[in-house]
This record gives structure tokens, sequence and C-alpha cells, in this order.
């Protein structure tokens, strides 16, 4: 392996969501050990030891080769004690020594650890050295985190077959039932548990049971979940933040306008079964409906709706309904979009490999496993990459976010390619564009059909390294096509819309080009734009907006009762920067009001005075 080109190509990039570079001049960083179990809480990442980064720029340690070997023998003796660190996820290939320039550097290659090894975590204490990565870095973890990790590693007891205290039948919806019934037998006509009463089909379904150590009986959190009332559902001893929300967006509208809604308003028993029931149909009403027989049965299911069905049933088996955080599924022209709260128990690797069934709750997936849809075969990921390239659409790409804690799945619904992005494009650029290579045009597509792209989100799409599409961008950005901005963690490369490459290439690497008045005259040669700040304006107006302009910008969108994540996202800023630092201000100085007077209620909303 050339270790030349494989350094440059990440140095090229800056830290990011699982990259970090570690100075280790004054000796082992103790900070590795917050980024290691931050990593391993996470997605994994890289640990480039021996350079620190700053503001896109490199300053080497030089360490010597005594040095690094000595600071190697130092993290594996570290590694394998547990009063240092709660586990050892790294195997010897994984940390290996390369050379860039005469400069010796140590790559630590550290994985997602295993579901029963989480939480990772330094000194002995996991609520007081437990770590996660976001956008921002390394971030400790709450004593609530903690507890919702080692819940998850927890594979003898599923999250849903809890018992509930205090819970009746009357607090099950009878004609939920009695609609699961009805499906349960057209899928299974012959099945004997048709014959059993209601209390003993809950039984043999998980909803309801006896537990043979403790003595205890009753209900589960499965089964009020799914066939509950939803004033009992949410009450202190079930899942008080439960809220499930389904929301179709028309084009052109802000974060918090829809044309339609499904969510608990009183009007209907807001169970699992129910919003399953209410929110498919929405969510394929767009679909042709194919026609086949098989079995002499007319079979309307195609492979998209399929894959759809799969999603929606995935966000609702694998919630964390502990979570402060709703189940939201969004419906727009050009996308779908499943969000629940929790995080993943695998990997996202392993999630697109398929064949893996880790659920969340069990119960639950075997109640929708009765009437025919969700499999335990770990299948689930399989159909919705089928379904969506029997359209020829974009690739799905799931990411977690923490605080709060979901997992995001978005399904797009754009081709690859779409023939109208690649004609905008020549007409940007040229006809030449169109063999600038397909990785290259697919980002340029992606990046015009989605305004912005990154490094995470082009590796949800391409077959490439993350360093290897550092190198590629730098390329495009070099060549005039994209530009860069920001910097640091999150900089992202927008259509470099404003200037003229017909002359020759525009440099564009490491710097910002002003071209809010004018074309570049890029004729001749490269243009030297070092120390020129770039007009972002249109490219990315949210990111400049000062505290006056930002304030506007939420009353403007908050006309209506909305959520900080609704806010945060029709503002462009993060949802703790939005709860944190602007919403208390906001409402301190009477600009805002809450609907709920405790600041922390689950379902809190804000709206402007």
């Amino acid at each position: 392996m050339d270790f030349e080109v494989f350094v440059s190509s990440f140095l090229g990039d800056k830290e990011s969501f699982d990259l970090e570079y570690k100075s280790a001049v004054g000796g082992f960083p103790g900070s590795f050990w917050d980024t290691y179990s931050s990593f391993a809480n996470t997605q994994g990442g890289m640990i480039v030891l021996g350079v620190k980064e700053r503001n896109g720029h490199f300053f080497f340690d030089g360490l010597a080769a005594d040095v690094v070997q000595k600071y190697i023998k130092e993290f594996w003796s570290c590694v394998n004690n547990k009063a240092h660190v709660s586990a050892n996820i790294m195997k010897e290939d994984d940390v290996e020594t390369v050379e860039y320039q005469g400069n010796k550097l140590v790559l630590f290659h550290v994985p997602r650890a295993a579901r029963a090894q989480r939480p990772v975590y330094r000194t002995a204490n996991p609520y007081n050295g437990t770590f996660k990565r976001n956008d921002e870095g390394d971030y400790k973890c709450t004593e609530q985190e903690v507890r919702r990790m080692f819940a998850d590693a927890d594979d003898t007891m599923p999250r849903d077959s809890k018992i509930l205290e205090g819970f009746t039948m009357g607090d099950i919806d009878k004609e939920s039932l009695a609609q699961y019934r009805n499906l349960f037998a057209s899928v299974h006509p012959m099945h004997p548990w048709l014959m059993l009463g209601d209390e003993e089909l809950l039984r043999k379904l998980g909803a309801r049971r006896k537990d043979r150590v403790t003595g205890a009986e009753g209900f589960t959190l499965a089964g009020l979940l799914m066939f509950g009332k939803y004033d009992s559902i949410i009450e202190n001893g079930c899942a008080p933040n439960y809220f499930p929300d389904f929301r179709e967006v028309p084009d052109g509208s802000g974060a918090m306008r829809w044309a339609d809604r499904i969510c608990p308003d009183g009007t209907w028993e807001a169970n699992l079964f129910q919003f399953y029931r209410r929110v498919l149909p929405k969510l394929t009403d767009m679909l042709p409906k194919p026609f086949r027989m098989e079995n002499n049965l007319r079979i309307d299911d195609s492979p998209t709706h399929v894959a759809i069905r799969e999603a929606l049933i995935n966000a609702l088996i694998h919630a964390d309904y502990s979570e402060n955080c709703s189940i939201v599924i969004e419906k727009r022209k050009k996308s779908l979009t499943f969000s629940n709260p929790g995080n993943m128990l695998i990997s996202i690797a392993q999630y697109y490999e398929g064949g893996e069934s880790v659920c969340r709750n069990k119960l639950l997936q075997k109640m929708f496993m009765m009437i025919g849809t969700a499999e335990k075969a770990g299948s689930g990921v399989d159909k919705i990459l089928v379904g969506w390239r029997e359209e020829n659409w974009q690739r799905p790409y799931v990411a977690e976010r923490q605080r709060p804690d979901k997992v995001v799945l978005v399904l797009p619904m754009e081709s690859l390619l779409p023939e109208q992005n690649v004609k905008e494009l020549a007409g940007i650029f040229g006809d030449g564009v169109e063999h600038i290579g397909f990785n290259k045009l697919l980002t340029l597509s992606t990046c015009y059909a989605e305004e912005a792209v990154n490094n995470g989100r082009l590796k949800d799409i391409l077959p490439l390294h993350s360093a290897d599409i550092t190198k590629m961008l730098k390329e495009l950005c070099d060549d005039g096509y994209l530009v860069s901005v920001g910097v640091g963690r999150g900089t992202k490369y927008f259509i470099n819309k404003k200037v003229d490459t017909s002359g020759a290439k525009v440099d564009t690497s490491g710097a910002k080009v002003d071209t809010s008045d004018a074309k570049v005259d890029t004729s001749g040669a490269k243009v030297d734009t070092s120390g020129v700040k770039v007009d972002t304006s249109e490219l990315d107006s949210k990111a400049r907006f000062g505290r006056e302009e930002l304030e506007k910008l939420i009353l403007s969108k908050a006309q209506d009762y909305a959520t900080i994540e609704e806010i945060a996202t029709g503002v462009g800023r993060s949802v703790d920067y939005i709860k944190n630092k602007v919403m208390p201000r906001m409402v301190k100085e009477g600009k805002m009001v809450r609907l709920h007077q405790k600041i922390n209620h689950p379902n809190q909303k804000y709206k402007a005075k």
C-alpha cells in the first residue's frame, strides 16, 4: 500500500464524525480515551496520533521512532487495563504506523463496540466516563444515556417485555384488538389461536405475561403500545414520551407546514396498530398499483410497496420508547423519512449488509409478524434496497443522531442521475461535465438536487472510502465544480454556480471566493484566492444569521406551536443550540411562549408570542 498517498488523502480532510487528530508532543494524550470511548459507542472512527489540525491546517509533532513505539506500547497496556478503560475492542492490525513527508504517525482504527460491550467507558465509573460522538466532537453521556446503553446490551430481557403494574383489560382498546384478530385470520385462517378468548390471545402474543421468577403478572409494554388506549399508554408507568407523528409536507412549505397530519389528537386511539393502519396507505398512495396473479390470488404489493412497509415497521419495532423523542414519519414529494427514538443496535455497515436480526422490541416484532408485516430474518433492509433499486432511485441512507438519540432513515424518490439534473449541470459547466466520471457526476447531481453535500452524505451513496471521497471533493473544488463552505467539522460543498470555468480551472481549495457581484475572471491562469472571504449568502444564508436575524426567522417559522426539533430544522441550526442557547432567552424576553408550563414536558412546543 502507498502510505504517502493514503495519508495525504485523509490529511486533506478536517476532523469529522469519524476522524480525530491528536497531538502527542507532551506525552500520550489523555483525551485519546475520550475519543476511543466515543467512537466505540457510536459508529467507530480513526484517531491519528502525531498531528494537530486547526482550521484546516496541520501541525506535525515530528515523533521519533522510539517515541512512537513507546506510545504504542502504552496504548496496549492501557487498553487491556479495565481500571483504565472498560473494554479492549481493538485487534493488533487496527493499529498501524505510517510516515508522511518525514513525519511518523500512528493510526488507530477504532471499531464500533458490539452491543454487549456498550457502553465503553474510561476509568471504573461508567456514569462519569462514557462518551459519544456527534458533529461537534466527543461529549460526555448523561446517566440516563448510559442506563439506556446498559439496557440495550441485555439481550435476555427485551425492552417491551417489561410487565406494567396496575393496567387492566380496561386499558386495552377492544376495537383495535378485534381489527387485529381479523387481520390475523386473513393471514392464518386455520391458526389455533383464533379460537382463544381475548385475554388468552393477548397472552399468546406476549401482550400479557407472568414472570416465573417473581410471580408478577400483567400487561407488557408491548401490549399497551400495540393495543392500548392512548391515555393509558402515556401514563408514567408506561411510555409518557410516546407521540407517533406522520406529516405530509408539500413542496415549498416551511418545516412546520403540512398538508396532512396523523398524530394523537383525541379523535382516535393512537396505539401502534392504529398508527400503522392509518399511515401505510398514506405512504404508498403515490405508487403505481401493480397487478399480478400468484396461486390464484391477486398480488398488489410491488417491491417498492414492500420496502415502504418494512421501513415503517422497522421504525415502530426498533424505537426506544423510554427516550424523550417521538416517532416521526415525513412524506415529501421527493423523499420519505422515518425517524425513531433510540440508537442502532448494530453498526451502519452491518445494517447495509443485512441478514442480522437484532430487535429492541421483540414482542412488537412478533405481533407484526403474526399479521404478515414483519420478519425476523434480518431481511428488512434487503427488501428496502431492492425496492428502491427497482425504481432506479437513489440509495436509501440511514444515520444516527444524538441528544435526543434517534435513528433517521431517508428514502429518496429521485433517480440516481436524473436527466434534468445532468442538463442543468451541463448548462452551468458545459457539455464536458458529462464525461468527468460517474462518481463525480453523481456527486454533482446529488449536490444539485439536495443543494449541498458533505463527506458523510456521499459515503451513503458512493462505494468509496472517506479519504477517497475527500480527495475527490478537493479535485471537484480545484476544477471549479464545487465550493466548500465552513471550516472544521461539518464542512459543506455547494455547486459553484457563479464561477465561469470556460477559460481555466479555478483553485478553490482552502479558500473562499467572493463571487457576489461579478463572475471570476479565470482566463489564462488559476486565481489566487488566499485570504479572500467568500460571500456565501446564496449558499448558506442560515449559517450566517446573527442573533437578531435568527430570532426573526424563528418567529416567522413558529406562528403555530412547534417542537424544538421542528424549529431547529426550519432555521438550519442544531437542536442543542436552539434548545439550550436560543429558546430560553427568547422565552425570558417574552418573544416565545411554551405550550406546557413544565420545561421538560415530553410534548413541549413553542409559539411566537
